[in-house]
């Protein structure tokens, strides 16, 4: 499967919103307006773990090569992640709800 069939939009489990596929070139795994994610990858864009948890973002950090990263939380199975912040696309992450995480 390539990365295009695979970058696909998705109706967020924790808020409801539609989320849009990125333009960017990423996969978007996690939600702009509320953050969330769902443990759906083993690497980025595998789809392979079976967890499915509800993914909570409970911090963010920066990295010199990759940029801000939202650190997550599974609510199921307690892995933690990191995800880059989705911006320059057609739903770039919710800013304040960024801000939010350095609270």
């Amino acid at each position: 499967m390539g990365r295009k069939d695979e970058n696909k939009g998705f109706i967020c489990e924790h808020c409801g919103q539609r989320v849009l596929p990125t333009t960017n070139g990423s996969y978007r795994n996690h939600c702009p307006f509320c953050l969330y994610s769902k443990h759906m990858d083993i690497k980025p864009g595998d789809r392979q773990c079976q967890c499915h948890g509800l993914m909570k973002p409970v911090d963010l950090k920066y990295h010199t090569k990759k940029g801000f990263q939202i650190i997550y939380e599974c609510l199921k199975c307690g892995k933690k992640k990191v995800n880059k912040v989705v911006d320059f696309t057609v739903q770039p992450d919710n800013t304040d709800e960024l801000i939010k995480l350095f609270s």
